[in-house]
């Protein structure tokens, strides 16, 4: 469970999976055996979430090996986060409306004695406190465990969910504005009104192998209710024509430049963002800051033997570059609250896959599958 922090790693870890254990995928993804054993997972969302790697990589080198109808199931999981992100871009007063309410209920709740046992791993359900531990010390948890714990934590703990989105940005790798924020509300009940997912005991004892049995949950928790309903607003994602010869922003969900849509294009230089804790509401971990930091140091090394002029920047630094910018695109979240807040006008640079794929994502993901093999055909 050690992420390495360069390109080469990744790929290596994502040729490995492809290689040995893909063909497993569909009949094993939903166990979770433990964090010495995820074989039966890819392990590369740290990675897609930096765009260290990206989907459209990931699914190349899938249908390299095997066809579509194998490997639909695999696909499907590679393109949720894009999924997220795009329902969220329809949305983005989801998010900012999630920020109002995360600043309020943490005061409520900083002295709270449940919800400190709870971050600290200290409660009565033996399998949520080991998700704890493991999401401190290995910054991830498998998929299946991450939909138990916040089940948990909203239905047994009977805490709010925003404190658990916020627990989890802080400590995961490849923790996202879109997936994270979105995933806490479908299991509480408000993603989808009215349906929540409420973790059962024997569910947990199946996909775990039995290594968890002595614990009681909540069986009969009501959704939660929000009286808020978002609109889908009208967007486009078209991309500004004049970038050549501009300083390019690149920020930590792009960190393949060489790889990108826009690498044969001639820029004058390239600021890779760093943004740290003084300009994030949500603060992340010493492990996570530096995690990304070496992520950025790597894609600065692979610019530097592509003779690109690079820099390293803080994105505090942004207000005072007074040549003309052009980014790529950093999605909802925080670097792009901080562009918003200071009134930055900088022209953005969308990926051919999410132009794709967004102006699917105004209803379910049921819905935005069926668009999958059309989406993924025009690469």
């Amino acid at each position: 469970m050690y992420f390495e922090t360069s390109r080469a790693k990744a790929l290596e870890k994502l040729n490995h999976f492809i290689d040995n254990n893909l063909s497993d995928y569909s009949k094993l993804r939903n166990f979770d055996f433990g964090p010495d054993n995820r074989s039966n997972t890819s392990c590369i969302s740290p990675y897609i979430t930096h765009g260290i790697i990206n989907e459209r990589e990931v699914i190349e080198k899938s249908l390299s090996k095997f066809s579509f109808s194998k490997n639909e199931k695999f696909i499907q999981e590679v393109l949720w986060r894009t999924y997220w992100k795009g329902w969220l871009e329809l949305r983005p007063s989801v998010w900012l409306d999630f920020l109002n309410e995360l600043k309020k209920i943490r005061e409520e709740f900083k002295e709270d004695n449940n919800y400190k046992n709870a971050i600290e791993g200290n409660t009565s359900v033996e399998c949520f406190n080991e998700w704890v531990n493991e999401l401190k010390e290995t910054n991830y948890l498998h998929n299946h465990a991450r939909m138990w714990f916040a089940s948990i934590w909203v239905f047994t703990l009977d805490l709010p969910w925003q404190l658990g989105a916020e627990f989890f940005m802080r400590h995961l790798y490849d923790g996202d504005a879109a997936s994270n924020t979105l995933g806490w509300r479908w299991v509480a009940g408000i993603q989808t009104q009215g349906k929540h997912y409420l973790a059962s005991e024997w569910n947990i004892k199946k996909f775990t192998n039995n290594r968890f049995s002595n614990f009681k949950l909540n069986k009969n928790a009501n959704p939660k209710v929000s009286e808020k309903i978002y609109s889908v607003i009208s967007r486009d994602f078209y991309n500004h024509q004049d970038i050549e010869n501009k300083n390019l922003l690149i920020f930590e969900n792009n960190l393949s430049f060489e790889v990108t849509d826009f690498k044969h294009n001639e820029f004058k230089k390239v600021l890779l963002v760093s943004n740290k804790n003084e300009n994030r509401l949500i603060k992340l971990s010493e492990k996570v800051l530096n995690f990304k930091s070496k992520l950025i140091e790597d894609q600065k090394k692979r610019l530097e033997e592509n003779s690109i002029n690079c820099e390293i920047i803080n994105i505090s630094e942004i207000k005072n570059t007074n040549v003309e910018l052009v980014a790529l695109y950093p999605t909802i979240g925080e670097n792009l609250d901080y562009l918003n807040l200071n009134n930055l006008k900088i022209n953005f640079l969308y990926r051919k896959l999410d132009q794709y794929s967004w102006p699917y994502c105004s209803k379910g993901f049921f819905n935005f599958k069926k668009y999958i093999p059309k989406i993924i055909s025009t690469f």
